[in-house]
């Protein structure tokens, strides 16, 4: 049995941690770069995209007169029509 035992190769423990990191770095510098790309193209330039129309299209002086016309303001009272 100890014959057995003495075949054995011991756990490498030196150089543990830079061999694992040299492999999982590189990984996760891609994963990050991906998922920072993904969200960049698939979220936030849509987002840009529809508030630039909105914002193209919007008339704050109807949107006003309408918000007035509700009574939401109190130093803008509704017209009397």
């Amino acid at each position: 049995m100890s014959h057995e035992l003495a075949r054995l190769q011991k756990p490498l423990m030196r150089g543990l941690l830079a061999r694992r990191l040299r492999f999982h770095m590189p990984i996760a510098f891609l994963t990050a770069f991906l998922s920072a790309a993904c969200f960049k193209f698939g979220v936030a330039m849509p987002r840009e995209k529809a508030y630039e129309e909105f914002y193209k299209t919007q008339d704050p002086m109807k949107l006003f007169e309408s918000m007035r016309e509700a009574g939401l303001f109190q130093s803008a009272p509704p017209t009397k029509k």
